[in-house]
């Protein structure tokens, strides 16, 4: 049977990371080479400049609550990115090893039929990432044109409230800051979506890894009631490779689900605030009811990935028991009984510990959303 490759399943979220610096060639980790040089213009000139000059400016508007309330989301959103590059940068080495790990042996389908299996997972990966890539696109084009869809381009009106060391309301500098934050803004979007489905898509792996598992399990006793006992001994290996993946991917993304849903709850209340500020049908309008569709999927990726994940490993005791064990020799039974045992502590996915990436976390979220801009209202009025 021709092997699978994971990896080619999300080479484009792959490249879009690479053409922003944050993907070295090959398996290799960051060097000092041209790449390199590359990616840290890339990461200081547009992320932490753009996110800087945006945060030195709520100094200067905290006292305005309108003005406040408009920036700080977006300021929210780029300093979550570069939280989210800073751990993507730290981790790269281990971030390798997981996607060389993820190509072997171990990890394949073992025929067609689980190939069939494991596809509904992927498809459902890659509407989420189509889905939300549009959201992002679409946010960014409203966020860069709106001063120009409302024609506040007269007004010498930038995209993002930001400090500068000098005068950007006057020509030339007015129309190379309008370009700047609008080159920096898709350069922060791009990287934080693709960072976002990236950590999906290892949850979705191993999701599909443990429907893989099930079917095996299912089926030791396939080919007669001799091989049972290794079959489930290669089981038990692909338990224990699955569970060394969730640890080493949950290492990776912990700092980065924490900060994002701390970001996110805050940006989704504040971009509530602001719609009932901005006139309707505006392009500024249009920007916030894009953000936050966005912002909610993006947390809907997390805790639907993360709710798989917990899901299907539960499965794994079930799909044990299922399999023809009658008849198989009494060390084989105790075997199955043990694995059985220990399977029945499901797969879970965490931020720091203190929260799992599920459903009922994502309704927790939307509750704190809905509360920070009920409050806001309550002020304002």
């Amino acid at each position: 049977m021709e092997e699978f490759s994971w990896k080619e399943t999300l080479s484009q979220n792959i490249n879009f990371l690479k053409v922003c610096g944050l993907w070295p060639p090959g398996d290799e980790d960051y060097k000092l080479n041209l790449y390199g040089i590359y990616a840290g213009f890339c990461v200081l000139g547009f992320l932490c400049v753009h996110t800087g000059t945006q945060t030195f400016n709520i100094y200067f508007i905290i006292d305005d609550l309108e003005a406040f309330t408009s920036s700080i989301f977006v300021t929210f959103a780029c300093v979550a990115c570069v939280f989210k590059t800073y751990y993507l940068l730290k981790n790269m080495k281990l971030l390798k090893v997981l996607f060389i790990n993820i190509d072997k042996e171990i990890f394949q389908p073992r025929n067609h039929e689980q190939e069939l299996l494991i596809q509904p997972s992927i498809k459902f990966w890659k509407g989420f990432y189509l889905i939300f890539r549009i959201l992002c696109y679409n946010t960014c084009f409203f966020w860069c044109a709106y001063p120009i869809l409302d024609k506040r381009i007269k007004q010498h009106k930038l995209p993002f409230l930001a400090w500068y060391p000098y005068d950007s309301s006057v020509s030339p500098m007015y129309e190379i800051t309008y370009f700047y934050q609008a080159v920096a803004i898709w350069y922060i979007v791009i990287i934080s979506f693709n960072t976002d489905v990236l950590i999906g898509a290892l949850n979705m792996f191993v999701g599909a890894q443990c429907d893989i598992l099930c079917d095996n399990l299912r089926n030791l006793a396939k080919n007669g009631i001799n091989e049972l006992n290794q079959n489930l001994i290669n089981c038990i290996k692909h338990h224990k490779a699955i569970l060394s993946f969730v640890s080493k991917s949950n290492i990776f993304f912990n700092w980065i689900v924490f900060l994002q849903f701390f970001s996110s709850a805050v940006s989704v209340g504040f971009t509530m605030f602001e719609l009932t500020l901005v006139a309707p049908f505006s392009g500024q309008f249009y920007s916030f009811i894009c953000y936050g569709s966005a912002i909610t999927t993006e947390m809907f990726i997390y805790c639907w990935f993360g709710n798989e994940i917990e899901i299907k490993s539960n499965n794994i005791p079930y799909a044990a028991f299922e399999c023809d064990w009658v008849g198989a020799p009494l060390e084989v039974q105790k075997n199955l009984i043990i694995f059985t045992i220990r399977t029945q502590r499901p797969m879970q996915v965490s931020a720091l510990n203190l929260f799992y990436l599920s459903l009922e976390t994502f309704k927790t979220i939307l509750r704190t959303s809905w509360s920070y801009f009920t409050v806001l209202n309550q002020v304002h009025s």
